[in-house]
């Protein structure tokens, strides 16, 4: 991986790069050494990116080839994929709609959401909206966005069961949380810059995820930079085909702040190639009904943190973030 450090301070730091095959098929002392890199790069730089996943990199290249066809399609034509249920919970959101929490201006980016789905009369439906989908205009965009979704969520599970250990909680406890949780793909497009645009406004303004785990194929220019824990900005920058993890808000919550949400952002084209810019993370939800508690082995001198569920929490940052009201 190489790393841009022209903000760095003399050490050098980089987001550590870890191969998820050590921990599925490696000997007991592969899967041991994985999972104290990801607890240690999780807890100090909130990013980790990892290699040797089982999604193959010709699914991020066609993938991103069918957002590249969807997001040509006339504004018209987006907009009738916008849903009637509002929050941007499904389908198309448009440009210039959502903000970072407590930013004053107007993140620079589309998207699209690909949810959860359950049976109606699931628990969990009255939370679940059902997808929508461009059938009409990009028919193959269902079929490989809801096996993208399946892989992501994999790759997910394997994660937080690793971390189950330092956590010192049972082998399935996040699994349990996560297999019908609310985890959404957020399907980007950030537009060149248009011209007269708020010089205030960048593609995504500092901000923290709300989920546990955020799950991001690397996307198809740079952009993405993390605040490393001393305020320093660090560019993440990884080979083609990996996963870049993060953590969010509600892993930090449950863990005390043990494991920090980390900031980050997506700055604006430097290099005057200011180009379409994709990108797919997949954000990792509990299932709504999910007590987000402090774990007793990040206790220590109490809980920060009043007990909430996963849902109120979810609810509460949308709020924040203007997608409800």
């Amino acid at each position: 991986m190489q790393q841009n450090t022209s903000n760095q301070n003399s050490t050098l730091r980089k987001v550590p790069t870890l191969s998820l095959g050590s921990y599925l098929h490696g000997s007991e002392t592969d899967k041991v050494k994985f999972i104290d890199q990801l607890f240690h790069g999780i807890k100090e730089y909130g990013f980790i990116i990892l290699k040797d996943h089982d999604i193959a990199p010709s699914v991020f290249t066609e993938a991103y080839q069918v957002l590249e066809k969807f997001y040509a399609l006339p504004e018209k034509k987006k907009l009738s994929y916008v849903s009637e249920l509002g929050g941007g919970q499904r389908g198309y959101t448009a440009f210039g709609k959502e903000h970072a929490k407590d930013s004053p201006v107007k993140d620079l980016k589309e998207f699209w959401h690909v949810g959860r789905e359950v049976a109606d009369g699931h628990p969990f439906s009255k939370y679940y909206p059902k997808n929508i989908w461009p059938d009409d205009t990009v028919p193959e965009f269902r079929p490989l966005f809801d096996k993208l979704f399946k892989q992501l969520e994999t790759a997910g599970i394997q994660m937080m069961e690793a971390l189950s250990y330092p956590l010192e909680v049972e082998k399935d406890f996040f699994k349990k949380m996560v297999v019908e949780g609310n985890s959404i793909h957020r399907l980007l497009h950030y537009p060149p810059i248009p011209e007269g645009v708020d010089p205030r406004c960048v593609r995504a303004a500092a901000h923290e995820d709300i989920n546990f785990i955020t799950i991001l194929p690397a996307a198809t220019t740079s952009g993405l930079q993390l605040k490393d824990r001393d305020g320093t900005w660090l560019d993440v920058e990884s080979d083609y085909g990996s996963l870049i993890v993060d953590a969010g808000d509600m892993l930090a919550r449950i863990t005390n702040d043990v494991i920090p949400s980390t900031t980050h952002r997506v700055v604006n084209p430097q290099d005057g190639t200011n180009q379409s810019r994709y990108s797919m993370p997949f954000f990792m939800h509990p299932h709504p009904e999910s007590l987000l508690s402090c774990l007793p082995s990040c206790r220590g001198t109490g809980a920060k943190y009043a007990d909430i569920t996963a849902h109120e929490f979810l609810m509460q940052r949308l709020r924040e973030i203007g997608l409800i009201k």
